[in-house]
């Protein structure tokens, strides 16, 4: 039997070995890298692999060095690392021997200034670091501990024995008191109490703070205190810190006021204080910071007061 084909079935039979061809082409099994190459794309790349968070030992710096970084290198990974090196002379030797610069090495021991002291508050030792300021140390024995006292800025300024000032035109004197608010401290002594001063290097902020006393002017010994006794009123304390009279203004506590201390500086930047007599019971303060003259001055004061209990009575 014959089969008449058309011009458009005879074109499909002879494209047929192309297409087959092509399928074939198509369908042929993918076959992966060999082993070799596989191997290389699981190792991930050294460059970006992240860095390790661990503080810089001193072993990472001396195989640093023995990889021949150099110093600039190494120090500039001292620099920005948080680590702190206290080095002790047989260490700096030992590093020395084993090939470490004395640059680097100067390097590690710049980094104990970035060593933070940890400051007490309350330790009875004075010879362990201190916040500055003034401590009254409370207690005795394994009990004992040192508490901060916080300045009282006067609250008012008054003036007494005007009436007298005023009929004698001046030529009695007239006091002039400071008031600080409260008829008594939140610190309680005994009759003997012992206080340590702790001054530090006032380009420091928290001493700056403590001991400002006026504009660039800064307290660095206790022989710039006035020990008072402070007067109970209703609500308030009082103290003399000056007079007037026809003469002018005159700032500062009276001598009969005083009460003598004495000072021992223990190390430096660091003073104990004693009173020369026992305390009666009543209300005290150590006073500094008086810059100017009359009721002005005396609105400038601060007082670091304290209670002193079982000292006896006043006669």
């Amino acid at each position: 039997m014959k089969i008449a084909l058309t011009g458009a079935a005879i074109a499909v039979l002879a494209s047929a070995p192309a297409c087959a061809q092509l399928v074939e082409a198509r369908t042929q099994t993918y076959e992966p890298p060999s082993a070799e190459i596989t191997e290389l794309a699981d190792e991930p790349p050294s460059v970006s692999a992240p860095a390790g968070s661990s503080t810089l030992t001193i072993d990472q710096i001396l195989q640093l060095n023995g990889l021949g970084i150099g110093d600039d290198a190494i120090i500039a990974k001292i620099e920005s690392d948080n680590a702190i090196f206290d080095l002790s002379t047989d260490q700096m030797i030992d590093l020395r021997q084993k090939g470490l610069s004395s640059a680097v090495v100067a390097a590690m021991l710049k980094t104990k200034q970035n060593l933070k002291p940890v400051l007490s508050l309350d330790s009875p030792d004075p010879a362990v670091d201190h916040a500055p300021g003034l401590y009254a140390l409370m207690g005795s024995g394994p009990t004992a501990k040192m508490e901060r006292m916080n300045f009282t800025v006067s609250s008012q300024a008054k003036t007494g024995g005007i009436f007298g000032y005023a009929l004698t035109g001046g030529l009695a004197s007239a006091s002039v008191k400071v008031a600080i608010q409260n008829e008594t401290a939140p610190i309680h002594t005994g009759p003997n109490p012992r206080f340590f001063f702790f001054f530090e290097d006032v380009s420091k902020a928290a001493s700056t703070n403590t001991w400002a006393s006026g504009a660039n002017t800064f307290v660095n010994s206790p022989a710039e205190f006035t020990l008072i006794e402070l007067m109970q009123k209703d609500g308030r304390r009082e103290a003399r810190v000056g007079s007037l009279n026809i003469a002018g203004a005159k700032t500062g506590v009276m001598d009969k006021d005083r009460i003598a201390f004495r000072s021992n500086e223990i190390r430096p930047g660091v003073f104990e204080v004693n009173p020369d007599r026992p305390l009666e019971t009543g209300e005290y303060g150590f006073i500094f910071s008086l810059g100017a003259g009359g009721t002005n001055g005396a609105m400038t004061a601060r007082i670091f007061d304290f209670s002193v209990e079982g000292g006896g009575k006043k006669k």
